[in-house]
């Protein structure tokens, strides 16, 4: 199975809607808590869906389970908590969570998890695929930005 990963921020719409198409994506699966806000432009939840379907052809799934918690996010952006802290308390609330027996295999195969960031390596996205890797075994995780 693989599993890819995107950030919207700080790419076009033509780089965002052409990575995923080159990379053959399915669906994208947004792993955002908030994914209506003003901030998210053309990845804004209503219209990040009308644009998958007729730009790419693609599905598009929000899976708030995937997400953190305002609480765990509040800690980390606002208060500027490390990151260290927040990986630790991310995991455990997938754990909490069962987010491997919660999920169907079949909706993450050739889908992309969306979260804002730009970059994976501070990201919950990496988390997730890589935590599903870990339960789910045999996963390709390729990172789009």
């Amino acid at each position: 199975m693989k599993i890819f990963t995107i950030g919207f921020t700080k790419k076009s719409a033509e780089q965002f809607f052409d990575s995923l198409q080159t990379a053959g994506v399915k669906r994208v699966v947004d792993v955002r808590l908030n994914n209506v806000s003003q901030l998210s432009g053309f990845a804004k939840k209503n219209d990040l869906e009308y644009f998958l379907k007729q730009i790419c052809g693609m599905e598009y799934t929000h899976l708030p389970s995937l997400a953190p918690t305002k609480d765990i996010l509040d800690a980390y952006k606002k208060q500027r908590g490390s990151w260290e802290t927040y990986e630790h308390d991310f995991m455990d609330l997938m754990a909490a969570r069962k987010i491997e027996n919660e999920i169907e295999q079949g909706v993450l195969e050739d889908a992309c998890l969306l979260c804002s960031e730009d970059k994976p390596h501070y990201c919950h996205r990496r988390l997730v695929a890589e935590y599903l890797r870990e339960y789910w075994g045999n996963i390709e995780i390729e990172h789009l930005g």
